[in-house]
């Protein structure tokens, strides 16, 4: 179990030294690539159809798009919004569990 640990260790911290062109096996993914977490992709936003689905790098949503707020697992069924937008919508503890916590994107600097 340790050399196992100690082998994905090696792989990470070769990983995060790379220069940042050659990264995108495990960190700082392209969207369409499969991921595991919302912060190996590109976009922050690691998306999955279903729960039995494998997860992908998405784009974000745009404005007046659905999107998620901020997940517990890292992996969303509708993408957190762009840069500068808001997800209108109801936060619950029970929609954070079960990743439901679905709003629109609005710009909050439009009335």
């Amino acid at each position: 179990m340790r050399s196992v640990f100690l082998i994905a260790l090696c792989v990470l911290a070769l990983a995060l030294a790379a220069p940042p062109q050659e990264k995108g096996i495990i960190i700082n993914l392209d969207n369409g690539e499969l991921c595991l977490n919302s912060l190996q992709c590109k976009s922050s936003c690691c998306l999955r159809s279903s729960g039995v689905s494998l997860a992908r790098c998405a784009p974000q949503s745009a404005e007046n798009e659905e999107c998620s707020k901020k997940s517990l697992y890292g992996t969303y069924y509708r993408c957190t919004c762009e840069s500068g937008l808001k997800c209108e919508g109801d936060l619950s503890i029970g929609g954070s569990i079960t990743n439901t916590n679905f709003g629109i994107c609005r710009d909050p600097k439009s009335s």
